[in-house]
């Protein structure tokens, strides 16, 4: 091995100390005096005091060895007192007792000292028991769930329901839930969070139990313990599944010792005693420089430390280290010496020098050692390390955590230690991602907030849609929040500096200009990446191996600094590439199987698939072929077809990563290049980045993309894995994040609501008074607690930086979709996630952030919504997206784009051909698509224009609950003018998209209001039961969202009717009078049901069943109301004249139903009894606050008109035989025929058939067409004939 500090190479051979006559020949490099000072210097004894430099005897390479013998010299009484000591029972060595000390089913490290919980509760002890003195050990607790960790006996009996602390003889502290557990429970202790190290203490001499949670002890859990012959106690967990701890029981220091508590396995005292002494010496040679010159010796500063290839300071650190190898192999020394000194150097001065010193050690560490010796020290220190750093206590500074990756950076920023653990621990051994997490603070007083942030404060207003209370700031409440608002500031800066420390280690780890005798970093890096997305993709159901998503998000945002450094680092230098606001990635990445997405869906299906499909398309576009062992059958289906099998001694194991087979020349356009598959592991710098005639990750350019490159190929997998890991876990994480900001709200309104009461409450009900002053206390505790620990959240997840973070991720995948989407066929190549990642991360920006920062201070902000407008309108039905996820995904995400004022401008910015294409999409038929969502979408580009829908919460509801906080609420309206104006010419545009489009809207109401009267006739059926039932929630869910389909598909009529009443008052065209003749009938459907007094709708709406809110008469009356004044009121007189015949030709038809709207009730039938005088009846005109009064007169004046019409049409009505009626709907006369077969029904029967069907009703014979008939006309007809 070699060092290449200061530029020589030193072989470990040539200070080999291999022979006397080798020893004899190097004293003389310098004056014999002056080196037996130096070796007295360096390996002076402990008890060696000044008195004693006169006597000492001279000391040379010769005697050293003995020397060093005697310096290094432990009793071997001390050494055998270690292992057999009073009051334990078991090995030295204690570890988790994983054969047969165990109920349940557990998954444990291979160290023996780490649990998963894998089934309901298991149990788990250790393989030592104590039965006399006082014992210790500590428990790092990994997640904070459900467990239950103490002592017990052997004689305890565990099941999956009762663990340590539900018997006889078994104790534990819970801090999940707060309590101590010995059969019976009771509070005790604080609540512990992930991060945190409980001590478990016993002391078998008094017979007591207590615990520590991060050394601050919690006090006596437990008094007069079982002792006596048999009783002993044994270390045990358990815990709940998913849930993981890591045992220390004395194989590595205490975090927190206690004195006169010794740990369940002695500390190797012997090792440490020598390891210390060897450290002494090794800091003296550090420190002392010979001057040959001068004869002397000469103090030095750590820091100054030069190896220069003197052949006497070699030969006494190799002396060192002949001794110092073994014990650094030992993890309790490195833990205790080593790690210990180099924080030491870490903290004694600035990073510059700690740094250097640092590298001193490495380097000297691998000439001195032997690799598999250094590399097995590396990995104990880096494990200890990463230990130290993720169970270290918040504290106001940050200094521990601080300190703890100033040594991180220092360890990873020596060449050959880095690329060691990168390709071998950092990802491999160790979950290193923790290095990138900041620790939340559970407990705000441990963490020093109260000193950071002395002055809470909480918005003071109601954060609900629809409310528009907003109270005026006072003077005093202002001083608080700027109060409030610096110490936040003074936090952010603190977990800042932790941050930027962070963002360094990344960029060490990106580093790919240390290519010096093997791969640079950035490509190690780039395969263990590759690794851990694969593993957190692929691994959903298998929880162990899945990276935390609180560690996941502040690790994405680590990485896109650290990414962005370099991308703009390497723009500086080369002019040509983009600037990191510019990035995006190629969609060539996604078809030239250069990077691997595992089993990710892509937007066109399966990748295996696509290649099928699409593989002309790749090589006419991108001028790739797929190698032919890509298209081999993996079917029986897939056996028929032409392709010639390749010789199995060719194949190769498939993966998803394909690589080049390399031209050394340019390609002509006719030439195509082969690819095949190579894994990821397999790859080199030059299947990444290129060569001369090489694309590297970008070869298969199709012709829409630039020639010039972005940035170095690298960086664009590191941006395509940031965009995967949002997709992972970060997105639901921001979401969870929300729900500190959401109690702070609900306190905050809990704490108004006592303060008003308190106001309102008698000054002689003193008892109440006191109640209410207590219950404000507690809840301004609670709200001091929440506003610091939000600042927190605010300054580590929701700050500005890293809303600037979700922002520009959110760009990256806009310009990806934008750039795939031009390669036509290509797109289908695409995963899901990156559009997963633009609609959910756009979400997070909007609804997580807020109020603390606004999407509208963004740059660009209008540009970018609407460039993500353009592709939830263009996307939403494209044809190359198969999924029906992500395509569902697509249609919410443009249902909620058009219910904000912002959003929905944006989409009226797009070009005017895509908005059109919306419209016509919105406007295809219903069937085989999700017609809902395309229902919402249309319903919310009409609220606010319809009748009486200017609603922002259902006003039935404000009627009956007028203070109820929690009632549903609506976005307020935002209807857009000009996508209704594309609607309306849409729908006059051709013959067939008008009825096309209303046949489907109509067949979906019937159905949706035919489910509803369905589920209510059951829910009311189960409420009318004596015995005691519940109707199930789901059902209720159900039955309300049929509800809320049928009121939007109303008003989606009522739209198409306002926008273009041509469409079924002009009879001219072919299907006006079928779409009246249907919409009549359901229109009289819908009234006889919902306004019959005392019937099934009526029951069940005075029930006002918790999920039912929704469903009352006002919604679905209006809508009903709407369409009705449309058709009567608003029309030509020729197109009203129309819709009354056909609503009073309606056998449904009943005018009690109009008048209902308007509060005139029912007559009561003969023999039935009178209302009760105090019942309340529906009208329109008690819900003036949300109907003008024009609508109100409109409204009478149709109910005038129908009130003359239908007494004119029962004067004028002939009596109609049954047979010449309709043998369909015994509604109207017999006016068609079909032919063939001859059979007769009314018109609009067989016109409606006709829309879904071709085949006859009654023989199932195909329709060639349909006549007219008439009954006195085929009578004369026939006559004449005969």
């Amino acid at each position: 091995m070699a060092s290449k500090e200061g530029g020589m190479a030193f072989s470990r051979k040539s200070y080999k100390l291999t022979s006397d006559a080798e020893r004899s020949r190097v004293t003389g490099i310098v004056h014999e005096k002056l080196l037996s000072d130096y070796l007295h210097r360096v390996f002076a004894s402990p008890d060696q005091g000044p008195a004693a430099a006169t006597s000492r005897k001279p000391l040379n390479f010769q005697n050293l060895p003995e020397h060093l013998d005697q310096l290094l010299h432990v009793d071997k009484e001390e050494e055998e007192s270690q292992e057999q000591v009073e009051g334990r029972l078991g090995p030295s060595t204690v570890v988790l007792d994983h054969t047969g000390g165990f109920e349940g089913l557990l998954l444990v490290d291979d160290d023996l000292l780490g649990v998963i919980g894998h089934s309901n509760f298991g149990t788990i002890r250790s393989t030592t028991c104590v039965y006399k003195g006082k014992w210790i050990y500590e428990v790092l607790i990994s997640s904070q769930g459900l467990m239950q960790i103490g002592w017990c006996t052997i004689n305890c009996r565990f099941n999956q329901e009762e663990g340590v602390g539900d018997t006889h003889n078994s104790y534990a502290y819970d801090g999940n839930r707060v309590r101590k557990w010995n059969v019976t429970t009771t509070n005790y202790g604080k609540a512990w969070a992930a991060g945190d190290i409980v001590s478990c203490l016993i002391d078998l001499d008094e017979g007591t139990l207590s615990f520590s949670l991060n050394g601050v002890s919690l006090g006596t859990a437990f008094e007069n313990l079982s002792r006596g012959l048999g009783m002993a106690y044994f270390p045990a967990i358990s815990l709940s599944f998913k849930e993981s701890v890591a045992f220390n029981f004395g194989s590595r220091p205490l975090r927190y010792p206690v004195a006169g508590y010794r740990p369940l396995q002695d500390p190797p005292s012997a090792s440490l005693v020598r390891a210390q002494r060897l450290l002494g010496c090794f800091r003296a040679v550090l420190s002392v420089e010979l001057d040959p010159v001068e004869g002397r010796l000469v103090e030095k500063k750590s820091s100054e430390w030069q190896l220069q290839g003197q052949p006497t300071i070699l030969l006494t650190l190799a002396h060192i280290f002949h001794h110092f190898a073994s014990l650094l192999c030992e993890v309790y020394v490195v833990e205790a010496v080593l790690m210990s000194f180099l924080l030491g150097v870490v903290e004694a001065g600035p990073p510059e020098q700690a740094q250097t010193v640092v590298h001193h050690v490495l380097d000297l560490l691998w000439l001195f050692m032997e690799d598999y010796e250094v590399q097995d020290c590396l990995k104990q220190l880096m494990m200890s390390l990463l230990r130290l750093y993720r169970f270290s206590p918040i504290v106001p500074d940050l200094s521990l955590q601080i300190h703890y990756l100033r040594l991180t950076i220092a360890i990873l920023s020596h060449e050959k230690s880095r690329k060691f653990l990168l390709s071998n621990v950092l990802f491999d051994v160790l979950r290193s991602i923790v290095f990138f997490y900041i620790k939340s603070p559970l407990r705000v007083e441990e963490a020093g907030l109260q000193e950071l942030i002395p002055t809470t404060w909480w918005p003071h207003r109601s954060p609900r849609e629809g409310k528009e209370e907003v109270r005026e700031e006072t003077s005093e409440e202002r001083l608080r929040r700027r109060a409030y608002e610096r110490g936040c500031q003074r936090l952010k800066k603190r977990i800042e500096v932790v941050e930027e420390l962070q963002v360094q280690i990344l960029k060490l780890l990106l580093n790919n200009k240390d290519d010096n005798g093997g791969e640079a970093s950035r490509y190690i890096f780039l395969t263990k990446f590759r690794k851990f997305l694969q593993e957190n993709a692929s691994g959903r159901g298998n929880t162990p191996m899945l990276c935390p998503p609180e560690y996941m998000v502040c690790f994405l945002h680590r990485l896109i600094s650290a990414l962005r450094f370099y991308w703009d680092e390497y723009k500086a230098s080369n002019p040509r590439t983009s600037l990191s606001e510019e990035a995006y990635v190629p969609p060539q990445i996604f078809y030239n199987g250069k990077v691997d997405y595992f089993d990710l869906q892509r937007l066109g299906g399966l990748l295996s698939h696509l290649r099928k499909t699409l593989k002309d398309d790749l090589a006419s576009k991108a001028n790739i072929l797929i190698d032919p062992l890509e298209l081999q059958a993996t079917t029986m289906d897939d056996l028929d077809e032409d392709e010639e099998p390749a010789p199995a001694a060719a194949q190769v194991p498939r993966t998803a990563a394909v690589s080049l087979m390399t031209p050394r020349r340019p390609l002509s356009a006719s030439e195509k290049v082969k690819v095949r598959t190579l894994s990821a592991e397999q790859r080199t710098r030059e299947d990444i980045e290129g060569s001369q005639w090489n694309e590297g990750l970008l070869v298969g350019r199709p012709p829409e993309e630039p020639e010039q490159p972005l940035t170095e190929n690298s960086l664009l997998e590191v941006l395509d894995g940031a965009v995967m890991m949002y997709n992972l876990s970060v997105h639901q994480q921001l979401g969870k994040m929300v729900g500190v900001s959401d109690d702070v709200n609900e306190y905050a309104m809990a704490l108004r609501d006592t303060e008003d009461k308190l106001r309102r409450c008698p000054k002689r009900r003193k008892d109440i008074l006191a109640e209410l002053s207590k219950s404000q206390k507690v809840f301004s505790e609670k709200l001091d607690h929440l506003s610091r620990r939000l600042a927190w959240v605010h300054a580590a997840v929701y700050s500005q930086e890293k809303m600037q973070d979700i922002y520009w991720l959110l760009r990256v995948c806009l310009r990806t979709i934008e750039h795939g989407d031009r390669t036509g066929s290509l797109f289908a190549f695409m995963p899901e996630f990156y559009l997963s990642v633009a609609i959910n991360s756009y979400s997070a920006l909007k609804n997580y952030f807020g109020p603390v920062h606004s999407m509208e201070e963004l740059p660009g902000y209008e540009e970018t919504l609407t460039r993500l407008a353009a592709i939830l309108a263009k996307h939403f039905a494209d044809t190359r997206i198969v999924g029906t996820d992500i395509r569902d995904s697509l249609m919410q995400a443009l249902a909620s784009y058009v219910c904000y004022p912002n959003s929905l401008r944006a989409v009226e910015r797009i070009p005017e051909e895509q908005r059109i294409a919306m419209v016509r999409n919105l406007l295809a038929p219903y069937e085989q698509r999700p017609w809902a969502q395309t229902n919402w979408i249309l319903v919310r580009l009409w609220r606010g224009c319809g009748f009486g829908y200017r609603y922002t919460r259902l006003p039935h509801l404000l009627k009956t609950k007028p203070e109820d906080a929690n009632l549903p609420s609506l976005q307020k309206p935002c209807p857009s003018t000009l996508l209704q104006q594309h609607m309306a010419d849409l729908l006059r545009e051709g013959p067939d998209v008008a009825p096309s489009f209303l046949n489907s809207v109509l067949n979906q109401l019937n159905w949706a209001f035919s489910e509803f009267i369905g589920m209510i006739q059951e829910i009311q059926q189960a409420a009318e039961r004596l015995e005691r039932n519940y109707v199930d929630s789901r059902q209720l869910k159900v039955c309300a969202t049929c509800f809320d389909l049928s009121v939007s598909l109303l008003r989606v009529l009522e739209m198409t009717i306002t926008l273009v009443p041509e469409i079924f008052l002009d009879w001219a065209r072919p299907t006006s009078e079928m779409l009246l003749r249907r919409l009549a009938q359901l229109l009289n459907q819908v009234l006889n049901r919902v306004t019959a007094e005392r019937n099934l709708f009526d029951r069940v709406v005075t029930l006002r069943l918790p999920g039912l809110e929704s469903v009352d008469h006002y919604p679905i009356l209006v809508a009903v109301t709407g369409i009705l004044v449309r058709l009567l009121v608003h029309g030509p007189a020729s197109g009203t004249e129309r819709a009354t015949s056909v609503l009073l030709a309606d056998p449904c038809f009943q005018l009690r139903s109009i008048s209902y709207l308007l509060g005139q009730p029912e007559p009561p039938a003969p023999g039935t009894a009178l209302p009760a005088p105090d019942r309340k009846h529906f009208s329109l005109q008690s819900y003036t606050d949300y109907i003008s009064v024009e609508e109100l007169a409109q409204v009478e004046q149709m109910l005038a008109h129908l009130t003359s019409a239908s007494a004119q049409a029962a004067a004028a009505s002939l009596p109609t035989s049954e047979e010449d009626l309709c043998p369909i709907c015994y509604a109207h006369p017999i006016s068609a025929v079909f032919q063939p077969c001859g059979h007769k029904s009314c018109k609009a029967c067989i016109d409606q058939h006709l829309m879904n069907n071709k085949d006859c009703f009654f023989c199932k014979a195909t329709i060639v067409s349909v006549e007219d008939w008439d009954k006195a006309a085929h009578a004369s007809a026939t006559s004449s004939a005969a």
